[in-house]
């Protein structure tokens, strides 16, 4: 039993790398709140749900425009140095939240602004977080590191928005946005106790001919390349969220509570993952599990979709039955994306030579925040012709078959072996 439960070992042998989780740990946390805070108070001084959606907007612009650089950044500079700059940058921003909180100042302009500024800070501290890892780990503890740091995000991702919104209803915006404030100097801490960490190999100033450096190896390195191709066809052509609305209203019933449960379903899968990831750790082939994770994330999401197109619809508003079923599927698509990831992390992280890792993890920021937003899009379009659940029956098959076709044209990607990781 032991074995199946998460590998604690680098928490263990590295005292830097405990640091970094456990300031990883509390800042996500922090910005989870901030995100539904924000999204709330924004709801609040509004009434306008579309305004709500521009705080999406106004967090992806900066994230796309500012990943590729903040890796070169990352690339050019000491990463300890960068990652406590990027992180006193994300405390000021909390502060700057909570201080338009306390004065009650009502600009729903100021809080779009905050939310750009505070994501072009994420844009470099996250590259400069994951590129760090392989400096304090070896190369076979990394995927027992990137399963913590799944479960990590996971748990970061259901205790944020719960304690978001308890607070809210009990003491107000002006102490949630503080308590993420001292969450993040609690982070603070924990970051500046970490070692210097200054660029190895050769050394690019940071603009355009370091971003460019950074593509033009991603072009030539097939194994890194599929990483993101094979998350792109998950997340374009097969990612549910934008049907769970829809979905809630017109077949499962139970409005937002229902949205609220199919999407911690995923949460619920990731974190489950996490715990039982021991086994990750002695896998050899990892591009072929890959491959087969993102086959099992599609064939959840196919699930998903069989499930709502046997159901003829909610009576009088009563939550329908097969509300459980679709949650387990998105249980089991959770687990299998954090298993996708896990992977897709570690083949980055140790197939590319560390002159160029904050770069790769810029690209990583890109694909990770745009490949879902575009997923809105096909499948939000697709739902428009077919309905919500053809449209993730279809959304799933194609993913498979594109990722499929790829792994036969790629199957260098399948023969990927850790103990020898080739670009």
């Amino acid at each position: 039993m032991r074995r199946l439960l998460l590998d604690l070992t680098p928490l263990k042998v590295s005292v830097p790398y405990r640091r970094l989780w456990i300031g990883i740990s509390l800042s996500g946390i922090g910005t989870h709140l901030t995100t539904v805070a924000v999204g709330l108070q924004v709801y609040d001084l509004t009434g306008s749900t579309f305004r709500v959606g521009l705080v999406g907007l106004f967090a992806l612009a900066p994230l796309v425009a500012l990943g590729l650089y903040g890796g070169a950044i990352v690339d050019a500079y000491d990463r300890r140095r960068v990652v406590v700059v990027s992180s006193s940058g994300l405390l000021a921003v909390a502060a700057g939240f909570a201080v338009q909180a306390w004065l009650d100042l009502g600009n729903v302009w100021l809080l779009y602004a905050l939310v750009a500024v505070q994501n072009g800070f994420f844009a470099v501290n996250s590259p400069a977080r994951t590129a760090i890892i392989p400096r304090l780990l070896p190369g076979p503890l990394l995927p027992a590191a990137n399963a913590l740091g799944s479960m990590s995000m996971s748990f970061g991702l259901t205790i944020g928005p719960l304690l978001a919104g308890v607070l809210i209803d009990s003491v107000g915006y002006g102490w949630t946005y503080s308590i993420e404030a001292v969450l993040l100097t609690f982070a603070l801490t924990t970051l500046l106790a970490l070692p210097p960490m200054p660029p190895q190999g050769t050394v690019r100033r940071a603009g355009l001919r370091s971003v460019l450096e950074g593509l033009s190896y991603l072009r030539t390195r097939p194994n890194v390349r599929m990483t993101f191709l094979v998350d792109l066809c998950a997340m374009v052509l097969a990612m549910p969220r934008v049907l769970f609305p829809a979905v809630a209203a017109a077949v499962l019933g139970g409005g937002p509570t229902t949205v609220g449960i199919l999407v911690a379903g995923m949460a619920v899968g990731a974190f489950l993952a996490g715990l039982f990831s021991g086994p990750l750790g002695h896998v050899r082939r990892q591009g072929l599990a890959v491959v087969v994770a993102i086959i099992a994330w599609a064939l959840a999401v196919i699930a998903f979709g069989l499930v709502l197109l046997v159901v003829t619809g909610p009576e009088d508003g009563v939550v329908h039955w097969a509300l459980w079923p679709a949650a387990f599927c998105m249980v089991l698509a959770g687990a299998a994306d954090t298993v996708s990831a896990v992977f897709r992390m570690t083949i980055l992280q140790a197939a590319t030579p560390d002159e160029l890792r904050g770069r790769l993890q810029g690209v990583f920021i890109v694909v990770v925040a745009g490949g879902p937003r575009l997923g809105d899009l096909v499948l939000g379009s697709l739902a428009e012709l077919s309905g919500e659940a053809w449209a993730a029956v279809i959304g799933g098959i194609a993913c498979i078959a594109i990722v499929s076709a790829l792994a036969v044209t790629q199957r260098r990607f399948l023969r990927y072996d850790a103990r020898h990781p080739e670009p």
